[in-house]
């Protein structure tokens, strides 16, 4: 069992990821981190590795998206672990995988698995329905490209 001092460092370190996710502060993002930033998005199959790479993933996702936002957030913490459940909320306001922009909102939940050493992620894990998020946004056709993405 982790102690409540642990579990309360963590929680604020995945609510200091968050919130500058949102605000594009992605500097301070990656210094949640362990030293080296590793995404994967299960949806697609997509793993990002290393400051470069998770920062390209940044720039792709807010130039599609500027507007990319949380809603509803509720952490459950584990011993090696922190489950964040939430809405994403977000415009396609730019160019998505090639396309122009739809102008359409989209709203799809996500489980985010943070993983952990110490007080600090190693990892982070994300969950959500890929196809209800193009469909939202007008882009059905990427569904025939999803394991392309």
């Amino acid at each position: 069992m982790i102690t409540d001092d642990l579990r309360e460092r963590r929680l604020e370190v995945i609510r200091e990821h968050m919130d500058t996710e949102v605000t594009k502060e992605f500097d301070r993002t990656l210094a949640t981190f362990n030293g080296r930033p590793h995404y994967e998005i299960m949806a697609t199959g997509q793993v990002f590795d290393g400051d470069d790479e998770v920062m390209g993933y940044y720039r792709t996702t807010r130039t599609a998206f500027p507007d990319q936002r949380h809603d509803n957030v509720v952490c459950h913490v584990a011993d090696d672990a922190v489950i964040v459940e939430f809405d994403l909320l977000g415009t396609n306001l730019g160019e998505f995988y090639g396309l122009p922009p739809t102008g359409k909102a989209f709203r799809v939940p996500i489980i985010a698995v943070f993983y952990f050493d110490g007080d600090r992620v190693v990892n982070e894990r994300i969950y959500f329905d890929s196809a209800s998020l193009v469909t939202q946004i007008g882009r059905g056709e990427l569904l025939a490209m999803a394991g392309e993405l």
